[in-house]
């Protein structure tokens, strides 16, 4: 299994992409980077593609993306029912953009809308996919997604604290986790339902009464403009702990 990270930020710059990742160049987790960083034909390489929720920057290049997959489509969007229901109805509602899961025919679509269900195993694409349910302030799911040979990674998504009952699911070799902000703002973390560096040691010491391991860890979803901050923040916590801790960037690869 190999992941490339697309995006690693909340926010976008010249430097700084929208939370996506892409897994073996064919199975996507979250659209807010997707096309910005892949040529037309690493686009069409894409089979299907998992959202977390539909906070914009987490959908955003759905819509660049189906203009470009528009005649080789269709390409599998799975997603809860709720998030699905709000792409359809707010960025894919023929106003704001085309109606890419009806055109440019309801036989063959850019993109086919596929529910999925927490805690349900699904494959997609050969990979065993688990979705479960975070803590974020809208309905959130991460996703264990697990490769024929037996690879593994898990990718929260956007979460606040309170992760135990997802580690108890969930025995991942890469972690992928989001922290948004440093400690400065930790207050506005816990609100808006995201991690700090400290909530993160404290989510991973929970990982570790449960599961007995770290596995290796890298973290997304920065806010660019104090990613220093967060990167010596993070730093720290991966000297405490023992642990592998990477911040993400884009163009990052990890082979499993």
């Amino acid at each position: 299994m190999e992941l490339q990270i697309l995006g690693a930020h909340n926010c976008e710059t010249r430097d700084a992409r929208l939370t996506s990742l892409l897994i073996d160049g064919r199975l996507a987790i979250d659209a807010g980077g997707l096309t910005s960083n892949l040529s037309y034909s690493e686009q069409l390489a894409i089979k299907s593609i998992l959202i977390t929720h539909h906070h914009f920057d987490h959908i955003r290049d759905l819509a660049t993306l189906g203009m470009n997959v528009f005649v080789s489509g269709p390409v599998n969007v799975y997603a809860t029912k709720s998030v699905l229901e709000t792409i359809s109805s707010y960025l894919f509602d023929g106003v704001l953009y085309v109606e890419f899961h009806r055109k440019p025919s309801p036989e063959k679509p850019a993109f086919r809308l596929c529910p999925i269900e927490p805690q349900k195993e699904i494959v997609i694409e050969g990979y065993t996919v688990l979705p479960l349910p975070v803590s974020h302030v809208i309905p959130t799911v991460g996703y264990q997604v697990t490769s024929p040979d037996g690879k593994t990674l898990f990718y929260t998504g956007d979460t606040g604290g309170g992760l135990a009952k997802v580690w108890e699911f969930t025995s991942p070799d890469l972690l992928l986790i989001e922290v948004t902000v440093p400690e400065q703002y930790r207050k506005a973390a816990e609100e808006h339902g995201h991690l700090s560096p400290q909530l993160l040691k404290q989510e991973l010491l929970s990982f570790k009464k449960i599961k007995g391991y770290l596995p290796r860890i890298i973290t997304v979803h920065m806010s660019p403009h104090i990613e220093g901050d967060i990167r010596k923040e993070v730093a720290q916590v991966a000297a405490e702990l023992g642990a592998d801790i990477t911040v993400g960037y884009e163009g990052m690869k990890v082979v499993l």
